[in-house]
C-alpha cells in the first residue's frame, strides 16, 4: 500500500510543482527556500496536503487549521509536543509544517488506535507517539522544546485524576526559554469553572489561564479566530449545529 502510495504522491508533486506547492516523499512539506519564507503560504500548503483525512477537511471549517498554524507560530524545525494528541488531527498539522529537520512528539495517556491508523496510512518518521499520564506527559529523552499544544483537551484532563499543577509544572520545565504553549478548548460560561468539564466538554477560560500562570507562564497572546459569538455555550459540541465558541491563548517561557 505505501509503496501505491509513494507512486501516487510521485506524480501528483510533479502536477503541484508547477504551482509551488512541493511535498517530500515521507509527507513533510517541503520549506519555501531563502530569506522570503513566507510562512502562510506554508501553511496553507499544509492545510492542503494530500495525506491529511477527509475527515480533518470536514473538521477544518470549525476548527481553523491555518489559523491555528499562524497563531503558534509554527516554524520548520521547531521541536514540538502535542499533549492529548486523540485522533492526531492536531499532531499531524505541526509535522507537516515543521518540517523533516523537526520532530513532533504525539502524547496520550494509553496507545491511541486512530493515531496509529493515521500513520500506518502515510508514514510520517518526525511523529514520535509517545504514551506518558498527563501527570508527566514529556519524554524523558526529550530536548529542550519549541512548542507545547494542548487542543481542546485541557477540558478532559480537568475532570481526570490528574495532578495538573504537577503536569503544567512539567510543561514549564521542557520547554526552552522564550517557547511556548497554546491552549485551545471549548468555552464555558464565565464562573463555571470545570465543573462542566466532564458533562459539555467545556472548561472556563479563566481557570486556563490562571493555572498556567501560576507554573510560571506569561500570557502572549489571545487568539479570537474560533470564537463564536452565536454559541450559548450550554451543549457538549458534539451535539452542536455550529462551531462552539472557543478561546486560544498563547503563552511563553521567559
Amino acid at each position: 500500500m505505501y509503496a501505491h502510495y509513494l507512486s501516487s504522491l510521485s506524480k501528483l508533486t510533479v502536477v503541484l510543482a508547477f504551482t509551488g506547492l512541493v511535498w517530500s516523499v515521507n509527507g513533510n512539506a517541503a520549506t519555501p527556500s531563502g530569506e522570503s519564507q513566507d510562512l502562510d503560504a506554508l501553511y496553507r500548503q499544509v492545510a492542503a496536503s494530500p495525506i491529511r483525512t477527509e475527515e480533518d477537511r470536514q473538521a477544518d471549517a470549525a476548527r481553523k487549521p491555518v489559523e491555528f498554524l499562524r497563531f503558534a507560530n509554527v516554524h520548520p524545525g521547531m521541536l514540538v509536543l502535542d499533549v492529548a494528541t486523540g485522533r492526531g488531527y492536531t499532531t499531524q498539522l505541526l509535522a507537516l509544517a515543521v518540517g523533516s529537520k523537526g520532530t513532533v512528539w504525539a502524547q496520550a495517556d494509553k496507545p491511541r488506535t486512530e493515531l496509529g491508523e493515521r500513520l500506518a496510512d502515510h508514514p510520517q518518521p518526525n511523529i514520535i507517539p509517545v504514551v506518558r499520564p498527563y501527570d508527566d506527559p514529556v519524554p524523558g529523552d526529550a530536548p529542550k522544546l519549541d512548542l507545547i499544544t494542548i487542543v481542546l483537551n485541557y477540558h478532559d484532563i480537568a475532570y481526570m485524576p490528574v495532578d495538573r499543577v504537577r503536569m503544567n509544572q512539567r510543561l514549564f520545565g521542557a520547554l526552552k526559554s522564550g517557547g511556548h504553549l497554546v491552549a485551545i478548548d471549548h468555552s464555558a460560561k464565565k464562573g463555571e469553572g470545570t465543573t462542566v468539564a466532564k458533562t459539555l466538554h467545556r472548561i472556563d477560560e479563566a481557570v486556563v489561564l490562571d493555572e498556567l500562570q501560576q507554573a510560571g507562564f506569561k500570557l502572549e497572546q489571545e487568539g479570537d479566530f474560533l470564537h463564536n459569538p452565536s454559541d450559548p455555550r450550554e451543549q457538549p459540541f458534539f451535539h452542536m449545529k455550529m462551531p462552539t465558541d472557543s478561546f486560544a491563548l498563547r503563552f511563553v517561557k521567559p
